[in-house]
């Protein structure tokens, strides 16, 4: 990809892990700038557009958050249609959150002071607060994450596989299981209900496998019903993610739930994920009650 420089914007919340977002990517060679004004933007990227032979390859990541001042904030969705027309640039704006009580959680046990506290305010209204000061950065967000129940570790590994390994302008597409009695993911683009399929949990020997066990896999390979989802979602994803890319989609999150994320989440997720691999340039699957992330490769063909 010649002559393209790497952009990535981390924003979000704080306490919902800007800051090791921003590491991992410096971990994986890229410049890496916190808290940077947002109308140095477009200075910093002609700096490195303007040396062609310099600039080639290099990757940038910048943290913009609710430390600018409200008029650079208020110049973020200009500058942000400027970047995006730059040929010569691919730029994705990521943008973390996690949810209220998570984030009190974590400041509780920091003690740290919440860049919005003006000494007036509680940590519970200067959160609430955030959110509304990065409403046009929330709404360029080219991919939503919920750090709501990731570790450091985690983060890490998902901004590492997700956003640092990609490399050209195409689609990066992740299927999610989860339980939906700990929750809907709120960084989904899609959310499918599979829990009217046969539950293997009420089989007691196979109530302490998972999806990605075989008991499980022969269990539910076995009911039509199964199959049938499998399919009508596949065909859904199938059929609307051309459009994604023509708009120039960054990135597509599709949640697939039942009840505990044990089960048939985890197996129909990386069922439809092995038929999209090869379809697109990135695929990967997160099992959110598993705590488990995997990259999709295609199947090796035979001579």
């Amino acid at each position: 990809m010649s002559n393209i420089i790497r952009l990535v914007i981390i924003s979000g919340r704080s306490g919902s892990g800007k800051s090791s977002a921003l590491a991992a990517l410096e971990d994986q060679g890229f410049y890496c700038i916190d808290n940077l004004p947002a109308t140095l933007l477009t200075d910093l990227v002609a700096r490195f557009t303007d040396n062609a032979d310099n600039a080639e390859g290099r990757a940038l990541a910048v943290s913009i958050d609710a430390r600018n001042t409200p008029r650079e904030l208020a110049n973020f969705p200009v500058i942000h249609q400027q970047l995006k027309a730059n040929k010569r640039l691919l730029c994705d704006v990521i943008y973390l959150d996690a949810d209220h009580e998570t984030l009190l959680k974590r400041f509780s046990a920091t003690r740290r002071r919440h860049p919005l506290s003006d000494g007036q305010s509680s940590l519970d209204e200067a959160i609430r607060k955030e959110a509304e000061v990065l409403g046009d950065i929330t709404a360029a967000a080219d991919m939503r994450v919920d750090t709501s129940q990731l570790s450091l570790h985690d983060l890490r590994s998902l901004i590492r596989e997700r956003v640092a390994g990609k490399t050209k302008h195409a689609l990066s597409l992740q299927f999610q299981s989860f339980g939906f009695k700990k929750g809907v993911p709120i960084d989904a683009d899609f959310v499918f209900d599979v829990r009217c399929l046969p539950n293997p949990y009420w089989n007691e020997e196979l109530r302490s496998f998972t999806g990605q066990d075989q008991p499980v896999i022969d269990f539910l390979a076995g009911h039509d019903s199964v199959k049938n989802m499998q399919v009508d979602i596949s065909t859904f994803i199938r059929r609307w993610l051309p459009e994604f890319e023509e708009g120039n989609r960054s990135y597509l999150t599709v949640a697939i739930g039942c009840t505990g994320g044990q089960h048939r989440s985890v197996f129909i997720s990386e069922a439809i994920a092995r038929s999209f691999a090869g379809h697109t340039s990135s695929v990967q699957v997160r099992h959110r009650e598993l705590g488990q992330s995997l990259t999709i490769e295609p199947e090796q063909k035979g001579p």
